[in-house]
């Protein structure tokens, strides 16, 4: 049975498309490397698919640039001259814009203003003005910011302030806390917590502590006037 010719124009359904590419690209780099092989040629394809990738086949032992190199001697087209001078030329025009970039800011700070006729003057006066209302707008949305980041920092503080009188008042009320003052032979009784427990430390003042002579004999002898007693829980 004879196999029927293919009709070539573009194939308009993008997956066949794709698939078809992929098939016949495969089939030419065997081709090509069976005539690498066979007659010792030197083969080099480049391909862009239409999804813009890149696919290429170098015959063995042969880099991208010995052919182009190749290519320009059989050829005598200068490849590389070609695409220096556009790099060059687009060299060039960075380089202007970058003048005109340097000219601009000078004129900003307000120098380089000789070559300035009077419409380029107003439009550099309304282009300051406008520069000058946007750093204003940020600047006080910079403030504002702050304003509020100090407001909240406040009132987090006045928050911690009303926690800590709260403790304090119900530690007053607590029943294991509390002040007693001349209470029988102690002048006052402090009940606080330690690391052990709730406990109460008195003070013991003998009944002639007004003496001077008996309290310094009581201190030099080394006897201890502090007494502590556990609370009940």
């Amino acid at each position: 049975m004879a196999r029927g010719k293919i009709q070539i124009r573009r194939i308009e359904n993008q997956t066949n498309r794709q698939v078809t590419y992929s098939k016949r690209r495969n089939g030419l780099f065997k081709k090509a490397h069976e005539l690498t092989v066979l007659c010792d040629a030197k083969v080099s394809i480049i391909m862009i698919s239409s999804t813009q990738k890149l696919h290429e086949y170098i015959s063995p032992s042969t880099t991208t640039k010995q052919m182009f190199d190749q290519y320009q001697q059989a050829t005598g087209i200068d490849i590389w001259n070609t695409h220096y001078e556009k790099m060059q030329e687009h060299l060039k025009k960075m380089k202007e814009i970058n003048r005109n970039l340097r000219r601009e800011i000078r004129q900003r700070m307000g120098e380089s203003l000789n070559d300035l006729g009077y419409e380029q003057m107003v439009n550099l006066i309304e282009d300051i003005d406008n520069s000058l209302r946007l750093i204003r707008e940020r600047k006080y949305k910079v403030i504002s910011n702050q304003i509020d980041t100090g407001r909240k920092k406040l009132r987090n503080v006045e928050e911690i302030h009303r926690n800590l009188l709260l403790q304090f008042e119900a530690r007053q009320e607590d029943p294991q806390y509390g002040l007693v003052e001349n209470d029988g032979d102690y002048n006052s009784v402090l009940g606080f917590p330690n690391g052990v427990g709730p406990r109460i430390v008195a003070l013991h003042l003998p009944p002639d502590h007004h003496h001077h002579h008996h309290h310094s004999a009581a201190m030099q002898s080394g006897a201890s006037d502090l007494t502590t007693f556990a609370l009940l829980d």
